[in-house]
């Protein structure tokens, strides 16, 4: 089972962006705490209805979404 089933898309919450297991934080929320320096700790800390499976959720999700070609005109 991919951890991807963690993350959701629903038009009524957060205005349709990607979150975690609908609650109303968003992949980009964990990802810019991961990227400032936060560890897994901190943020299962500061955010406790957070589980480790959801933080591992958003790298996968991060990490697909950056898995296409890049197209360059001549």
């Amino acid at each position: 089972m991919s951890a991807l089933d963690r993350i959701t898309v629903d038009p009524t919450v957060c205005g349709g962006r990607p979150c975690v297991r609908g609650m109303r934080i968003r992949v980009k929320d964990v990802l810019d705490l991961l990227a400032a320096g936060a560890t897994h700790e901190e943020i299962l800390g500061d955010y406790p209805y957070l589980e480790p499976d959801d933080i591992t959720a958003v790298l996968e999700f991060a990490a697909r979404q950056n898995d296409h070609p890049v197209l360059r005109s001549a």
